[in-house]
């Protein structure tokens, strides 16, 4: 006898917003999400992220069974069914994907590549980049499974195959998604102007004629932003490296900082390669390169009570020394920005606060110009150019396109099929 067994598709979150994407697959018995992340909304000035706030300013959707039943929290849906097997995925460690994975229910399992499994433990190592656990020590990050590139997981008859792709995130992967009826697919957020275009490229190709591609459209949200000038406009990691380099040329006998995001990896790595100052990094940031890379870097502690045992202490550079250095360092940033010196130089990569969405940002500014020194932004999108997302389209080729991650998916076609506008909450049976 034929199954009657549909494959079905659920938008918590995620549509018409940047970040806070949770989709679930179900097939049968089983259902997968990912990813566990929340909506990024700064302008919200919140004064705390419990459960109940972030529900009640819709950052996280209502989702059955899948919060830590010790929050206390009560389903508000309307989701009646009962499954045997329940996973979620990440696809990276960017905030808006991870951000909440302490609230997840300590049972169900949690998949990540092994780099990001890395990423979120290091950044995480203060407890204050995750939402801590209200039952657990502040820097408590709840058990991650880190898979291979290419691991397959069977959950009840739905199999997920993680894939790397190029993103701003290392370790940053897509998913392909397979039940007995349909073949899936969601891309994570990528991009093919990094260093690892050809992985995104690959994964295009296992991709190609999917039944469903879920697809991020960050870079097209934005049509009407002005241009920023203090940007300096690069189209590729490569270039935006050569800009550092040029910066440093330019001004030999200047103090020259910059910040970046950490989980950018590469962009840290190329930076220590290619720099003609020495780079020295913030403990943190010198630690996760070492715990990812296994790479050891000159450092130096912005705060003396957190000091990192696992970092050589000949690799240590004082505090004092870069803050009265004009001529030999390049070096990061993290705070206490009034110590800098008049007339330097700080290039802001990529580094919180992101923009002027944030309040904080123009606040950030106004620090730096009272104290003189120069402002210059140096960043690069982690998300594919709108022109490269309707590469990756013609790649792909999918029966079925849902734009998701984006304020204007209606810009996203598909010559190749079909397209859906989803809303938040909505299901689709395939």
């Amino acid at each position: 006898m034929e199954s009657k067994a549909k494959t079905t598709v659920s938008f918590h979150s995620g549509i018409l917003t940047i970040g806070g994407t949770i989709i679930e697959v179900a097939y049968k018995d089983a259902h997968i999400f990912f990813d566990f992340g929340t909506e990024y909304r700064p302008e919200l000035n919140l004064t705390d992220e419990k459960l109940t706030t972030l529900l009640t300013n819709r950052l996280i959707p209502e989702l059955k069974g899948l919060y830590d039943e010790r929050l206390g929290y009560s389903y508000q849906g309307n989701d009646g069914e009962e499954y045997q097997h329940t996973a979620v995925f990440l696809s990276h460690a960017h905030l808006d994907h991870s951000k909440m994975i302490n609230y997840l229910d300590p049972e169900i399992p949690l998949y990540t590549m092994k780099e990001t499994k890395t990423i979120l433990r290091s950044l995480n190592r203060n407890g204050d980049f995750l939402i801590p656990s209200p039952f657990e020590e502040k820097n408590f990050t709840r058990d991650l499974i880190g898979l291979e590139a290419h691991d397959v997981i069977q959950i009840g008859e739905i199999s997920v195959e993680i894939v790397p792709v190029d993103h701003d995130a290392y370790g940053a992967a897509a998913l392909l998604i397979r039940t007995p009826d349909q073949f899936l697919v969601y891309t994570g957020d990528l991009r093919l102007h990094g260093y690892d275009r050809e992985k995104t490229e690959a994964f295009c190709k296992q991709a190609r004629h999917t039944d469903l591609l879920m697809m991020e459209g960050v870079s097209i949200s934005f049509p009407e932003r002005e241009a920023d000038a203090d940007q300096i406009s690069v189209l590729s990691e490569e270039e935006l490296v050569q800009e550092f380099v040029r910066l440093m040329e330019e001004n030999p006998e200047r103090q020259i900082t910059f910040n970046g995001y950490p989980a950018n990896v590469l962009r840290f790595i190329k930076l220590i390669e290619f720099s003609p100052r020495t780079v020295v990094l913030e403990a943190n940031m010198a630690a996760l390169l070492q715990e990812v890379r296994n790479l050891k870097v000159r450092y130096y502690y912005a705060e003396e009570n957190s000091r990192i045992q696992a970092l050589d202490p000949e690799l240590e550079v004082p505090y004092e020394v870069l803050i009265n250095d004009q001529t030999t360092y390049l070096w990061q940033v993290v705070n206490k920005f009034e110590n800098l010196q008049g007339g330097g130089l700080y290039v802001h990569s990529d580094a919180q606060p992101l923009g002027d969405f944030d309040p904080q940002y123009a606040i950030f500014l106004n620090l730096l110009e009272e104290l003189q020194v120069s402002f210059v932004r140096l960043s690069l999108s982690g998300h594919a150019f709108e022109e490269d997302l309707n590469e990756i389209i013609r790649m792909i080729e999918p029966k079925l396109l849902v734009p998701i991650h984006t304020l204007k998916p209606e810009k996203l076609e598909n010559p190749y099929g079909k397209r859906i506008l989803p809303n938040r909450g909505d299901k689709i049976i395939l």
